[in-house]
């Protein structure tokens, strides 16, 4: 199992690594434990643990989550070779542009079978013309490299099957999710927002992501300071390089108690709880797991009109904003603010929709493709 970053590996790779365990592989994990994570040490040591615990092999490669880091690069496909051919590998799971770089470069010179996931590819409708000249040609010539193209979004999908050049392309809708584990969450809002400091009888905004320029906060921010409405506040859950700015941002705007940086949390299921609306601006997503979370939380939606978030939400669902229009995000979440019958409609269907992307139904397709390389 090869990925950049180790977060990776435990955001989308655990139920893979148990289900190739009960097939009675052996798994080894090689990935950056170091660097580019958005972790405190403690997590990082948490991960390593539970690999202990799983009798999982895991070893550090120097990856840099930069593509054009070419003497990197070559210091990762060095690492990742030496351990290949150490251990004769049946086959690579791969995962991140870089790791699906190295992982079918090492496959193709030493004849082993690879399975690349897309967790969203960086040249889609709509994305600049830099990401289609940079992106789109590599990943087309590493397609004949690959066994098996897993996307988990529809765009993904068409794109793959129509231009990639690869033995199969499947459709998986997303990594999975506990459905059961988010919708049975139990949290007492008026206690968990003391504890966070957020005063109990606000409407509160929540989002979940790294602070950086993709997550694209800022544009909930500047809606918020349209509406001149003191009630309503904004949570993030997550860290990154963009805090300072948004604290800047913040402040400026004259907003410093009504928008909330809460940092790293492992207590998102109550987070989710805790909120009145879920919101989520990205400008690029494969398909957002905290999107499926909140679902599973019976929350309703203001996301942008992207893919990813095209594929689980609809206008029953929630509000699709275009992700550089503070008008449209002002209106989704005044319109929200005002009717608690739509808020509950809203809800109830996206619960409705998330139950096809429950953890059970993925990692059965996981095992049919996992049975498929084996042949």
């Amino acid at each position: 199992m090869l990925a950049s970053v180790a977060s990776m590996i435990e955001q989308f790779n655990i139920p893979n690594i148990k289900l190739l365990l009960e097939m009675g592989y052996e798994v080894h994990v090689a990935c950056n434990f170091n660097k580019g994570n958005t972790w405190t040490d403690e997590k990082r040591e948490e991960l390593k643990a539970l690999l202990l615990k799983l009798r999982v092999h895991f070893f550090q490669i120097d990856f840099d989550r930069n593509v054009f880091m070419f003497g990197k690069v070559l210091i990762a496909y060095r690492q990742v070779m030496t351990l290949v051919k150490k251990y004769k590998y049946d086959f690579i799971h791969c995962h991140s542009p870089i790791g699906g770089v190295i992982g079918r470069s090492v496959g193709h010179a030493t004849g082993i079978k690879v399975i690349y996931t897309v967790h969203g590819f960086h040249f889609f409708r709509g994305a600049p013309i830099k990401n289609w000249i940079l992106f789109y040609p590599i990943e087309k010539f590493l397609a004949q490299w690959t066994d098996i193209i897993i996307t988990i979004n529809k765009e993904d999908y068409v794109l793959a099957k129509s231009r990639m050049k690869t033995l199969h392309v499947e459709y998986i809708p997303g990594v999975g999710i506990d459905v059961k584990k988010f919708a049975d969450t139990k949290v007492d809002r008026k206690t968990k927002r003391k504890e966070l400091g957020i005063p109990e009888d606000i409407y509160l905004l929540f989002s979940v992501g790294e602070l950086n320029k993709n997550k694209n906060h800022e544009v909930v921010i500047r809606a918020i300071e349209k509406m001149h409405n003191k009630n309503i506040h904004y949570a993030i859950a997550g860290q990154g390089d963009l805090k300072d700015y948004l604290t800047h941002i913040t402040n400026k705007l004259g907003l410093k108690n009504q928008v909330h940086l809460l940092g790293f949390r492992e207590d998102v299921a109550e987070l989710y709880k805790m909120a009145d609306i879920f919101i989520h601006p990205s400008l690029r997503e494969g398909l957002p797991v905290s999107v499926m979370e909140a679902m599973a939380s019976k929350k309703p939606l203001i996301v942008s009109k992207i893919r990813g978030n095209r594929d689980l939400v609809n206008q029953n669902s929630g509000y699709l904003c275009n992700p550089s229009c503070i008008k449209d995000f002002t209106e989704a979440i005044t319109s929200l603010y005002s009717d608690i019958t739509l808020q509950n409609k809203m809800s109830n269907a996206g619960y409705e929709n998330i139950l096809k992307y429950d953890l059970q139904n993925i990692t059965y397709r996981m095992s049919e493709i996992y049975s498929k390389i084996g042949i």
